[in-house]
């Protein structure tokens, strides 16, 4: 692996990687410590290439604004993310962010059409695609989150479908919970992903959701999203039991962390709009122990065994 005159191992991926989540991404890399070694390297390698395509889109560097910001979403990025992403897939890359993908790929045997699922998340904003639905939400919701829940199981050793069923309904309920905290944030910038015809029906028009006079309105509609991405939470609830127990730590943890923004959205109430919610260090830690109860209960429950139905539930294509 080279590019230029510098020979890139795998231990100097892992390095590099390592550096731009730990500053880029700091609550990924709180959580990567419950993982065991080999599981924390490859999620530092996934995760750096989805915050480069992300900061890439957004016009930022390692989530910051760069001078760089007015080119945002540009179909010309995309398509330059997405030729050097299907080099990566196939074994040609040559950059360090892409040869670490490239690496993880094909350490975990990770499909091609999983991190071009995730471009083509991206490309809807650029297209600025309608929600008309709540499939419409979901769908994005796959795209920008459900297919890295599915990877990052594939890294952690799962390969029944099942049980990447039940990580892309993580990825899906942490999106949804993404879409109600940042509401009023999206609106002021022309992005509404709450379904069209339940703004409808709510009397809300979508270039009005910002609008304070509607703000109650708005806040019954995030209120009816987190109780959407609870149906999500509690499936994926049923594939840690499938996961090495670091892993299944890791993820119990994340998946309570990321249920209490919408804990909090909820208690906030209408006088919360516009402030971004946040889970406070005392209330993460309360969570991690809960998350280790639910880690010994999944595990002593049975692995799969007679457990819901995702009846209802999006699905990943066949």
């Amino acid at each position: 692996m080279s590019i230029g005159r510098k020979m890139w191992s795998e231990d100097d991926l892992i390095a590099f990687s390592r550096d731009r989540i730990e500053r880029g991404s700091k609550s990924f890399a709180g959580a990567a410590r419950f993982f065991s070694p080999g599981v924390r390297a490859s999620a530092y390698m996934l995760y750096a290439w989805c915050r480069h395509c992300d900061d890439e889109i957004d016009g930022q560097e390692l989530g910051f604004n760069t001078a760089g910001a007015a080119h945002s979403g540009c179909a010309a990025t995309l398509a330059r993310l997405r030729d050097k992403t299907a080099d990566a897939v196939a074994g040609r890359a040559s950059e360090p962010i892409f040869l670490a993908l490239q690496t993880v790929v094909a350490k975990h045997a990770i499909p091609a059409k999983l991190p071009l699922d995730l471009l083509e998340g991206m490309a809807m904003d650029v297209r600025g695609m309608s929600h008309r639905t709540v499939e419409d939400t979901l769908l994005y919701s796959y795209h920008v989150a459900g297919c890295v829940g599915v990877m990052m199981a594939m890294i952690m050793g799962v390969t029944d479908r099942e049980t990447l069923d039940r990580a892309c309904d993580l990825g899906i309920a942490f999106q949804l919970t993404n879409i109600a905290r940042d509401v009023a944030a999206d609106a002021s910038v022309g992005r509404v992903y709450l379904p069209g015809d339940w703004l409808a029906e709510a009397g809300v028009p979508e270039d009005k959701v910002g609008a304070p006079e509607h703000a109650g309105a708005v806040h019954g509609l995030t209120l009816r999203l987190l109780d959407e991405a609870d149906r999500y939470y509690a499936s994926a609830y049923y594939g840690i039991a499938r996961l090495p127990v670091r892993s299944a730590l890791a993820i119990a943890a994340a998946r309570r962390v990321y249920s209490d923004i919408g804990n909090v959205v909820r208690e906030r109430g209408v006088a919360g709009r516009g402030v971004r919610a946040k889970v406070s260090t005392a209330r993460k830690r309360w969570n991690v122990v809960k998350a280790a109860a639910d880690t010994i209960g999944a595990k002593s429950g049975g692995r799969l065994v007679g457990v819901p139905a995702r009846d209802g539930l999006w699905s990943m294509e066949s």
